[in-house]
């Protein structure tokens, strides 16, 4: 018979503890606590990772890290950063950290030289960035490109969007005039929209896929091939000129005719929501430049080496990640919200959403077994100050607890930069800081931060005790960002080890879509007939195809 995880010695000392804390409200402990702030934050860099108005006390991170050590967090690290294949059922390795790596690094797995063959998938991508960013990229009719359109889905879009659009400030001037954009929907509406506005003479487009066989991507490029055939004719080179392929599967991307040179590669070893350190990125380097890239990269590496080398008392992947575990596993809390306060990280909710949900979203541990535990939240959130006005009062005064993470930086506007041309700008982002910090104090004190609280009535009063975490970046730079990145990245391989889940396979999402063929089939006609599936799904077709 299976037994519980909970059952072992470090689990029921650490549910002991959480009884002990039950009922004592965050506005208590602060009280009875001046240096708490002092006592429970840790500095990484450019981050400051502040935990004081999570539901916890000093002695709460002795009982997760020694969970931490009863489930093996050390060996499996070790595991991760040898190469070694963790990803179980697909019988692969999961090095997304060895995309970072600066070339000095030497790293070597099963023979393989995998430092070189990154360095030299980089190389290869410089080459293009500097050759399209300098204006000497031209169309099939002679136009320098001017736009480039990046076709993916899932890891192939969410990442390179992301980041592409938190980075608007570091973007540096090319010699022609670039725009970058992004189509993911199967149903082809973005990628129409943004047609409709682009010249076909100077457009490029990035098919960007692992398998080179998701049938979303597939379907836009098909799409877009042929709204350049329609508009510039079936002329020699058109998909040299306009097409470039970022997959591991290069035999698919020739079949497809992508030419051998306008090919970059990655690697069944990276799993697609941890892609964007590869040429997955490429719509990033070419908004920001390749020296941004390294930078982004730069910033995940250095993450990297403090995961893997940081005391897990100071480790801030570690810590955040067994701070989850208490949330979700002692007090039961399982909704989530990512809360950035700045416009430019608007997409970082969709991220992590993907990150966390895919990898851990997980019902059954890694020998098979269903497991009598919760394991990963739901995952949600948006801008703050969008946020305050959809989904704060909730937060404030619903029935539902939900833990927060808080992401802001503290300087946006340089004096030397801004100020004489922008006094304004400077005073709003002192304005989302004000905000930031005002609601995650009323989130953990409730009325104790309201003067006077105990005289309003029930519908203006705030329960507070709802968790939160701050993570303060001095700036949103290329550095910084990538540092954050990795730092959810390994956030989430550590609580998959508590748990017991493996975090880089996603069988979850393939059933849905290999039954959508069928229902495709049934959908133009060609399938079967529709008693052969519910009612619910019969009714619908029978409303489809009635038109």
């Amino acid at each position: 018979m299976h037994t519980s995880k909970l059952q072992s010695e470090a689990w029921q000392a650490l549910l002991s503890h959480g009884e002990s804390l039950r009922g004592k409200h965050l506005a208590e402990l602060f009280a009875h606590d001046a240096q708490r702030f002092q006592r429970l934050h840790r500095l990484f860099g450019p981050i400051l990772f502040d935990f004081s108005k999570q539901s916890i006390e000093e002695p709460t991170l002795g009982y997760l890290l020694d969970l931490a050590r009863e489930q093996g967090l050390a060996k499996c690290m070790d595991a991760l950063f040898a190469g070694e294949r963790i990803n179980s059922s697909e019988n692969r390795a999961a090095m997304h950290w060895a995309l970072r790596l600066p070339p000095e690094r030497v790293c070597e797995v099963d023979g393989e030289d995998i430092t070189g063959l990154v360095h030299a998938q980089l190389l290869r991508m410089d080459k293009i960035v500097t050759k399209i960013r300098a204006g000497q990229w031209r169309g099939a009719t002679g136009e320098v490109i001017t736009d480039v359109v990046n076709i993916g889905v899932g890891g192939s879009d969410l990442g390179p969007l992301m980041v592409t659009q938190a980075l608007t400030d570091s973007r540096l001037p090319a010699a022609a005039e670039l725009n970058v954009h992004f189509a993911s929907t199967m149903d082809g509406s973005q990628l129409s929209q943004l047609l409709g506005g682009l010249s076909p003479h100077s457009t490029l487009f990035i098919i960007s896929s692992k398998s080179f066989s998701t049938i979303d991507t597939l379907t836009n490029a098909a799409t877009a091939r042929h709204w350049l055939e329609r508009e510039l004719g079936e002329r020699v080179g058109l998909l040299n000129c306009h097409f470039l392929g970022v997959s591991s599967a290069a035999g698919k991307m020739t079949e497809w005719g992508i030419p051998e040179y306008n090919q970059m590669r990655l690697w069944d070893w990276v799993g697609g929501r941890y892609s964007l350190w590869s040429a997955i990125g490429l719509p990033v380097a070419l908004s920001i430049g390749m020296h941004g890239f390294r930078e982004l990269l730069r910033g995940a590496h250095d993450m990297d080496e403090h995961f893997r080398e940081a005391p897990w008392e100071q480790n801030l992947p570690v810590l955040l990640g067994m701070i989850g575990i208490w949330n979700t596993n002692i007090l039961g809390i399982n909704a989530h919200a990512i809360l950035p306060y700045d416009g430019r990280l608007k997409e970082l909710p969709n991220y992590f959403e993907q990150l966390e949900m895919e990898s851990n979203g997980k019902s059954v541990n890694r020998s098979g077994e269903p497991v009598d535990y919760a394991t990963c939240p739901i995952v949600w959130g948006n801008v703050g100050p969008n946020a305050q006005h959809a989904f704060y009062q909730l937060l404030h005064q619903g029935t539902e607890a939900v833990t927060c993470d808080f992401i802001v930086p503290a300087r946006r506007y340089l004096e030397a930069q801004h100020d004489e041309a922008a006094p304004e700008l400077v005073a709003q982002h002192e304005l989302a800081l004000a905000n930031c910090l005002a609601q995650s104090r009323l989130l953990a004190l409730g009325d104790a931060a309201v003067e006077g609280a105990e005289a309003l009535p029930p519908n203006k009063r705030y329960r507070g005790n709802q968790p939160s975490s701050t993570l303060l970046l001095n700036e949103l730079t290329p550095y910084s960002l990538g540092a954050l990145i990795a730092l959810y990245e390994h956030k989430v391989f550590v609580q998959s080890v508590i748990w017991d889940i493996n975090p880089f396979d996603q069988w979850g999402v393939e059933m849905g879509k290999k039954i959508a063929v069928d229902t495709l089939e049934q959908i133009r006609g060609q399938g079967a007939d529709l008693a052969s599936t519910d009612g619910s799904t019969a009714g619908l077709l029978e409303r489809i195809l009635r038109g």
